[in-house]
């Protein structure tokens, strides 16, 4: 028998779906995380967007193509949500939420509607079992935060953390090339009062690179970063989710942070990791946002000099204070969206060209073309010419932009 975990949305997600890779492969599953022809399909949705739900509705029907008999079960956000559109699709058979996933390997032979009760524990899931070269490793679930154009608190509930324990043995059992430190609000970990500075403390003597998912600018201090330091081996990506540049839309998104006190946060970094590479998601067109506010976002944007950004479109969501509020016309946030991407483009080329002649270390993860691709501690898209075995580590030098990242040369 063959299955399919297929996964839209967030690296939660990611974690979650690599669980019921792992839980099916031991069941003895031939198991992708590809879109391809299977007998059974498990898809992890997202409603971070009208957008994304649309896609995760759509799914029924692109399984369909590849297998009309297949089973299909729906999980995660979009059918917490709203799980009727899910349930009505002609080949669907068990359509479950966000909670209690750890269950659904026990499931594979019900139907219908099974939405669970939230929950303040953290569920623990089986360990990860990564098609990739990369594991993500979930650590905190939930958000307490509710942005005012946000669904997810609503949908995923309060925030609940993991036991140290329990991460650090994950990953020594997993033992990948690189972990990945994820959860719905990450910057938010709090254990019986040990932070997400105590925890990365816990992860000292782990042997792998560790990286971690989007943070909460607020969350960067001393300790935090000292506490990075201290890692045998630390990717320095810091993703911090801004949102917008101007502190008035800021304001109105229910966001706890101003502009200045971001920036801050990011010369912090800079501090303590030079060449660090800082990414983060700005939302456009936001119902209060003015065109002078978009026009700082995209001044301030070039003042901390990211070196990627994640543009997205507003997109109202039901349930949420922003929902209430005039949406502005899709012209408008689409021209902004463009102007954005513009602003995009310049930023991560020149943080390319000022990492050009750099040594780095990248972890070799597919051969395509001719070329070896990977990423760089810092998050750079590497393209290393020559067939190299999958999780090898290379030292690499940075020659020149390529593609969507750069090419590098191996240091003999």
């Amino acid at each position: 028998m063959k299955a399919v975990v297929f996964t839209l949305g967030c690296k939660v997600n990611e974690c979650e779906s690599d669980s019921l890779i792992s839980g099916l492969a031991l069941r003895g599953y031939e198991v992708s995380d590809k879109l391809e022809k299977a007998d059974l399909y498990i898809v992890n949705t997202c409603a971070v967007t009208a957008e994304a739900e649309k896609k995760s509705r759509q799914m029924s029907s692109r399984i369909y193509k590849l297998n009309p008999n297949a089973k299909i079960i729906f999980t995660g956000c979009a059918t917490e949500k709203n799980p009727k559109p899910f349930l009505e699709k002609k080949n669907a058979s068990l359509i479950t939420g966000v909670f209690n996933k750890n269950q659904i390997l026990d499931m594979l032979d019900q139907s219908g509607e099974n939405i669970f009760e939230s929950t303040l524990e953290f569920e623990e899931l089986l360990p990860v079992k990564s098609l990739r070269t990369r594991a993500y490793v979930k650590v905190q679930d939930g958000c307490n935060n509710f942005c005012s154009y946000c669904i997810i608190p609503y949908l995923r509930g309060r925030s609940r953390s993991r036991a140290p324990e329990n991460v650090v043995n994950e990953i020594t059992v997993v033992n990948p090339k690189e972990a990945v430190l994820n959860g719905i609000n990450l910057s938010a970990y709090n254990y019986n009062g040990l932070n997400l500075a105590g925890l990365i403390k816990r992860l000292a003597s782990v042997d792998c690179r560790i990286r971690l998912g989007s943070l909460e600018a607020l969350v960067i201090d001393e300790e935090f970063l000292t506490a990075l330091k201290g890692l045998k081996d630390f990717a320095p990506h810091f993703h911090l989710s801004l949102q917008s540049g101007s502190d008035n839309v800021l304001k109105k998104m229910n966001r706890h942070y101003t502009t200045s006190e971001f920036l801050e946060k990011v010369n912090l970094i800079r501090k303590y990791f030079p060449d660090a590479g800082i990414t983060t998601d700005i939302i456009v067109g936001f119902p209060t946002e003015t065109e002078e506010d978009f026009i700082s976002t995209m001044e301030f944007a070039k003042k901390v000099a990211f070196s990627d950004i994640h543009p997205f479109i507003f997109s109202p969501r039901s349930g949420t204070v922003a929902y209430k509020m005039q949406d502005l016309p899709h012209d408008v946030k689409k021209a902004r969206l463009d102007k954005l991407l513009e602003v995009k483009s310049s930023l991560k080329q020149a943080f390319i060209e000022k990492m050009k002649g750099k040594t780095f270390t990248v972890i070799a993860e597919e051969f395509i073309d001719d070329y070896t691709e990977g990423y760089t501690e810092n998050y750079i898209r590497a393209y290393v010419k020559g067939n190299i075995k999958s999780g090898e580590k290379i030292k690499v030098v940075l020659t020149e932009p390529s593609r969507d990242g750069a090419r590098f040369e191996i240091i003999k």
